[in-house]
């Protein structure tokens, strides 16, 4: 991701690299780490010790400001600096919730957003290896790491801890505790709030805003359902995944190898992921969703991406090969008119067409996408 030349918001999950991908492109930025507890809380005892202390620098001086979530008090006094001393700002942060919930000055426009997510396969080069990427996932925190799985375990203890407790976004810790299993297992999945409450034994109230935890956490994310408007009824549900794979096997304490039975929801929802991030790196898209009508159980498309009146339909499967059969979802959506395009994505290795399908392995289909030609 190139950076940006003005002020910006960088927001991802713990772990994704946030503080070191600040450091390697402002390298003589002046860095204000809110995690310092010291630091913090000189700060939350006066606020305007932080104007203080940067007031003095050279006009056009980037600041990175680590955590911001953590005192967003801090950014009336992030809009003073930029508006009086022409100051640039790197803040990033893993929790949109309490920016918002605090309802404080989001600098009016003055800062751009931007998300940073785990390594794409551009990124992991040489590295990128499918059955690894399932099974551990590619936040950099964890794939650097020589226990892997050990460091996914520690990670979703310290996501409770850190995100959850110390922030109080929630009341009820046992039962959010006991709601993120069953949220692992609705990775991929339409989201049926009923049985998530009972399975959890929580309330449906409380399993709608445990995901919108998720989600302004940062670690999970809902696709809506495309509106295809064909003869036929469509669903609205959304579905749910995680960010990453491992962290979805993780919650639900899944360790080792891939099953047979998890692999199409980790295949699918990394390539929910992938997606997201090359569009939010390269706005290559304007919108992604799914598609499945109502009355048809097993026919679906898996990814909808919508290009100014263009439609591109995209069906994964994990399997090392293709049947006609699972190619039904990418048929029926053939009768939508601005749909131009039809890939299947599969683990193979032979690329070919099959009535106006384009049937791509994983790695011709990311090349592409790299390249910006999907």
């Amino acid at each position: 991701m190139p950076p940006p030349r003005q002020s910006f918001f960088l927001l991802g999950p713990r772990g994704t690299g946030k503080t070191t991908y600040a450091r390697a492109a402002f390298p003589k930025a002046r860095r204000v780490d809110l995690l310092d507890e010291t630091l913090y809380q000189g700060y939350l005892a006066e606020i305007g010790r932080f104007h203080g202390e940067l007031a003095a620098l050279p006009p056009g001086s980037w600041v990175i400001v680590d955590e911001v979530q953590r005192l967003p008090q801090l950014l009336n006094e992030v809009h003073r600096l930029i508006e009086d001393r022409r100051l640039k700002f790197v803040l990033t942060g893993s929790s949109a919730r309490k920016l918002r919930r605090g309802g404080v000055n989001l600098l009016a426009g003055r800062a751009l957003g931007k998300t940073l997510h785990p390594f794409v396969p551009a990124e992991l080069g040489g590295d990128f290896d499918l059955e690894r990427v399932l099974a551990v996932g590619t936040l950099p925190i964890v794939w650097d790491s020589e226990a892997s799985e050990d460091t996914l375990r520690a990670y979703v203890q310290t996501y409770l801890k850190e995100e959850i407790k110390a922030e109080a976004l929630v009341q009820n810790l046992s039962g959010f505790a006991r709601f993120l299993p069953v949220a692992g297992l609705c990775h991929g999945q339409l989201l049926s709030v009923s049985a998530i409450a009972r399975d959890a034994e929580v309330s449906r109230t409380t399993v709608n805003g445990f995901f919108g935890i998720l989600e302004d956490t940062l670690i999970g994310f809902k696709l809506p359902a495309f509106a295809g408007r064909l003869r036929v009824r469509e669903k609205r549900h959304p579905k749910f995944y995680f960010v990453d794979p491992g962290l979805a096997r993780a919650v639900k304490g899944a360790r080792g190898a891939v099953q047979a039975e998890e692999r199409g929801a980790l295949f699918e929802g990394w390539l929910a992921e992938t997606l997201r991030a090359y569009n939010d790196y390269r706005g290559l898209y304007d919108d992604i969703a799914y598609w499945s009508p109502a009355e048809a159980k097993r026919t679906e498309v898996d990814f909808v991406l919508t290009r100014g009146r263009e439609v591109i339909a995209i069906e994964c499967k994990s399997a090392p090969r293709i049947s006609t059969g699972d190619l039904a979802g990418l048929a029926a959506i053939a009768a939508l008119p601005a749909v131009k395009r039809r890939i299947a994505v599969y683990t193979g290795r032979t690329a070919r067409r099959h009535d106006g399908i384009e049937i791509l392995p994983v790695r011709d289909f990311i090349e592409l996408l790299d390249r910006g030609r999907v």
